[in-house]
């Protein structure tokens, strides 16, 4: 069933210039209520956090609380306790794999990835297995390059303590079966770290449900301010985790003789002044996500896609490595043609979208090229979108 969405130009100030916005899985546009809930901590209660007993500041304590139960209930987390907010997935990542996995995985140790990753979740495993002398292994892709339940089970062995995997890739796109890869990895007494940055903006995320150990996201790709995000974490692994930074917030008593106590978490994890401005701002894009609802956007961009791939196939020359992947986005390449030329081409008729290695850099070894030109979709995006990013395309259409 086809889920028509309302008109959003007068929500995004960003929709009304003369571009098509086909990158998405970079980051997305901010509605005006989230760039006004930023603007409003600027404007009328632009105090720190946690630092005062005045009016003001116990008001901007009520209202992280308020967001960090909202994404609680965004993810159906247990408690808002196992939310940390962070700079960002990357920031998150780093924080889980360095403050907790590098003490946990030892050596002979084996951590399984797939090649399909992103550099944010693939370097800090590099850096951490340089020293504590664990390995890791990467689970075969499928022909479509997708993750099935069975290539993970024929990777595993005694030896794998961590499966650390996207949800859905930024490349292919392709969604992979958390929940079944969880239920087996704690079976086997194996962990399971879930990089949600391209699921959380476009389908419904439980936590409870899947019962991942970690998980995180970005707030910026979805509708959300840059330099914020998210990492859940069972509180009974949260609580393991060294912080990575320290400093103002995250203790509770330090003495001159290097006694130090921290906080319990999330505080633990939170040193310094957070980003307040950005919470703010990632509390209102969980409300416009709300309005809209999770199901109709990924609904739309399934439908999208299949528009675009029907479109996109009478091109004699192009060269789509997911068509049958059902998500929002389109990796291609046009054959006897340089890709930079199609991507100026594509500028030039003002339409944007992502050329490169997506930071996915090992996925050329499966894939068989270093870079593809990436279209990827949000609830905004029309289909007299995608018949104008066709009809530019069509000049490539190689006899």
């Amino acid at each position: 069933m086809e889920v028509m969405l309302l008109n959003y130009k007068d929500d995004f100030k960003m929709l009304n210039k003369d571009v098509i916005y086909f990158d998405n899985a970079a980051t997305t546009f901010k509605p005006n209520s989230v760039i006004k809930e930023v603007n409003d901590y600027y404007e009328n209660y632009s105090v720190n956090a946690s630092r005062g007993d005045y009016d003001l500041s116990l008001l901007v304590d009520d209202k992280i609380l308020n967001v960090r139960k909202k994404v609680a209930k965004f993810i159906n987390a247990k408690s808002p306790n196992e939310i940390v907010f962070t700079s960002g997935a990357t920031m998150s990542l780093n924080m889980i794999i360095e403050g907790f996995f590098k003490s946990y995985l030892k050596s002979g140790d084996e951590v399984l990835t797939t090649k399909s990753e992103h550099a944010s979740l693939i370097l800090p495993l590099f850096n951490i297995l340089s020293k504590n002398g664990a390995t890791i292994s990467y689970i075969d892709l499928e022909d479509d390059f997708s993750v099935s339940l069975k290539k993970v089970k024929e990777k595993i062995n005694k030896n794998t303590k961590l499966i650390a995997i996207s949800h859905v890739t930024n490349v292919i796109g392709d969604v992979r079966p958390i929940k079944e890869i969880c239920n087996l990895a704690h079976k086997l007494g194996i962990l399971v770290l879930v990089d949600a940055s391209q699921s959380a903006p476009h389908q419904k995320i439980d936590v409870t449900d899947i019962d991942c150990d970690f998980l995180v996201f970005s707030a910026h790709k979805m509708l959300g301010p840059t330099g914020i995000g998210v990492l859940y974490g069972k509180e009974k692994y949260l609580s393991k985790v060294n912080p990575i930074i320290i400093g103002g917030g995250m203790n509770a008593f330090f003495d001159s003789n290097k006694n130090v106590l921290y906080k319990e978490v999330p505080q633990k994890l939170e040193a310094g002044t957070q980003n307040i401005a950005g919470i703010m701002g990632l509390g209102a894009a969980i409300d416009y996500i709300n309005k809209v609802g999770i199901k109709n956007i990924h609904e739309h961009e399934i439908n999208l896609k299949k528009y675009a791939i029907k479109k996109l196939s009478k091109i004699k020359n192009i060269i789509i490595y997911n068509k049958d992947i059902e998500n929002g986005i389109i990796t291609f390449n046009i054959d006897k043609v340089p890709i930079k030329d199609v991507s100026s081409y594509l500028n030039k008729n003002h339409i944007c979208i992502r050329v490169g290695s997506h930071c996915a850099k090992i996925l050329s070894e499966v894939l068989g090229v270093n870079k593809t030109l990436r279209a990827s979709f949000y609830f905004y995006n029309t289909k007299e979108e995608v018949d104008k990013f066709v009809d530019v395309l069509k000049v490539f259409n190689l006899s």
